[in-house]
């Protein structure tokens, strides 16, 4: 009877399945039919003509859409742009080019590639290339235009602000944009290194870089994750690997299709599983940037210190598709080693289209290696909450409106050398000079006061009570301007923190980046507090903080 049982259960179950499969092929295959009928109907009727293929790539873009932002579909055209995001290499001159107003403008050379070689500098305006005119073009053309097999020749005419126009001929070269681009001391004993990506060999980027910061005398690490959106999975392994023994688990993934099951550990010997680290997290820290310092607070291996990182866990694989076309599509959510999910956002139960917040009553708690609680569905929490201040409004526009750019782009072409980027800071003579740079130049803002001002004359207007308020409301307008004339000098001491790392990085680089914000930088201050206290360290880890 038991047999004859199991039996009959089996076969209901697969008559289910079966079952189940011939609606799901139905249902696609009736709205594939669908489709078909509705868009030869819009090619053959349409009053104007229409773009066959506009149109299905709307279509294409529209329901991927409706899943999540990192399903996505690249043409023929667009996959150099999809290998250059997971592989960071393209041939090309190696510099990014952003728009600024009706100019494309060099934003910044990489070291050691065609255009820095070659003399080319941030602040360049171009203007042609090969003898053809770029103006008009969007920074995407343009890129499409630099980019080329590595060997071939390029010649870019460049106006060079308070220099004049200049000509470069330079070869393109096979451009790999390091994921590691500055390691270096902070003092004596403290070592940093920023990770900016996981392309191919980042893990062997981080190995290295810690092993020289290690020979040069550090005995404890800053490893710095802010910004980074993350990348390829198995090189995170490889980056956890650095820190944890061989055969350590870092992260399980699983989704509908039990082939995106898998179980991802480390594979090689560590390089130093007891050297300190402080690890510096935001909210542009994602995915693969989750899933390292989730893994190491996850495993008490260091300490997380900074700001809530974005919450990205999903995982995304390629699939190659006909005519050349390639998706990027989610096949999975992944699991580090306390088992949760640091998956912020719910696309599977959107709101009016939006994704929401996976609500609070389904979030559950974990646990570290030392039993110290950690929650899931919310990214992940540093164990010491620091973040960087939020810039004045002042400011903001003034980066925004490119001055602070275009000031570092002049001193630059006035000035041969500076001092070390540790060293460097303008003169009170030079920020002066950077007032008048800006004088009469658009970079107004609006702050909550005058909305709040502006409010309070609409609502004067509708109850009556213009007339009467008028001149109040006129001298506050004019009091608050005023205050805002003094918020350059009011705020003078972080405009000149930023001027300083700007017109440094003209000069050093991705190295003065990081070298002039050190001292100013309260996530790496923090972190240089804690590693100096190993007492303090190691109470974190064992939840005694």
């Amino acid at each position: 009877m038991k047999k004859r049982l199991l039996i009959l259960l089996s076969a209901g179950l697969i008559t289910l399945t079966a079952a189940k499969q011939a609606d799901d092929y139905f249902e696609v295959s009736k709205n594939l039919d669908i489709f078909s009928t509705v868009y030869k109907e819009v090619h053959t009727s349409y009053v104007d003509d229409v773009k066959p293929g506009f149109l299905v790539r709307k279509a294409i873009d529209a329901m991927l859409k409706s899943l999540d932002p990192y399903t996505n579909f690249y043409s023929e055209a667009q996959a150099e742009d999809y290998r250059f995001q997971v592989t960071g290499s393209y041939g090309g001159i190696g510099a990014i080019v952003k728009s600024h107003g009706d100019d494309l403008v060099v934003e910044r050379p990489y070291v050691g590639y065609p255009a820095q070689k070659a003399g080319i500098r941030a602040g360049d305006i171009i203007i042609k290339v090969d003898g053809k005119s770029v103006v008009g073009k969007t920074s995407s053309q343009l890129s499409e235009v630099l980019k080329g097999t590595a060997g071939t020749t390029v010649v870019m005419e460049v106006d060079r602000p308070g220099v004049g126009t200049k000509e470069f001929s330079f070869e393109r070269a096979q451009v790999k944009v390091k994921n590691v681009p500055y390691f270096g001391m902070v003092n004596d004993r403290i070592g940093y290194l920023k990770l900016t990506g996981f392309t191919p060999d980042a893990g062997l980027e981080v190995y290295n870089a810690v092993k020289d910061l290690k020979s040069q005398g550090a005995t404890s690490i800053i490893f710095d994750l802010r910004g980074n959106g993350g990348g390829l999975l198995h090189e995170a392994v490889n980056i956890v690997n650095v820190f944890v023994k061989k055969g350590q688990l870092v992260v399980n993934t699983r989704g509908k299709d039990k082939e995106n099951d898998r179980a991802y550990k480390t594979l090689n010997a560590p390089l130093d599983t007891d050297i300190p680290v402080a690890v510096l997290i935001d909210g542009g820290s994602a995915s693969a940037s989750e899933i390292v310092s989730g893994t190491i607070q996850d495993l008490d291996r260091g300490v997380v210190i900074g700001k809530q990182s974005f919450g990205k866990g999903l995982v995304q694989s390629t699939r190659m598709l006909t005519y050349n076309t390639q998706m990027k599509i989610t096949t999975a959510k992944y699991y580090i080693p306390s088992g949760r999910c640091i998956q912020r956002l719910d696309y599977a139960h959107k709101v009016n289209g939006s994704a929401i917040s996976v609500a609070d009553s389904l979030k559950q708690v974990f646990y570290t290696n030392n039993k110290r609680p950690v929650t899931d569905g919310e990214g992940v929490n540093p164990d010491i909450k620091v973040g960087l201040p939020e810039l004045s409004n002042i400011s903001k526009s003034l980066v925004k409106n490119h001055l602070i750019f275009d000031f570092a782009t002049k001193y630059r072409n006035e000035h041969d050398t500076i001092a070390e980027p540790k060293n460097f800071h303008i003169s009170d003579a030079d920020f002066t000079a950077f007032k008048e740079f800006i004088s009469g130049k658009d970079y107004g803002y609006e702050t909550e006061t005058e909305l709040a001002i502006s409010t309070l004359a609409k609502q004067a207007k509708e109850e009556h009570y213009h007339t009467a308020l008028q001149g109040q409301i006129a001298s506050l307008r004019s009091a608050f301007e005023q205050n805002k004339t003094d918020d350059i000098n009011k705020h003078k001491k972080e405009i000149v923190e930023l001027l300083e790392t700007e017109i440094a990085s003209r000069y050093f680089y991705d190295r003065a980046l990081v070298e002039a914000t050190f001292d100013e930088d309260p996530d790496v201050r923090e972190a240089l507090s804690l590693l100096a206290n190993p007492t303090r360290y190691k109470n974190i880890l064992k939840g005694n903080q």
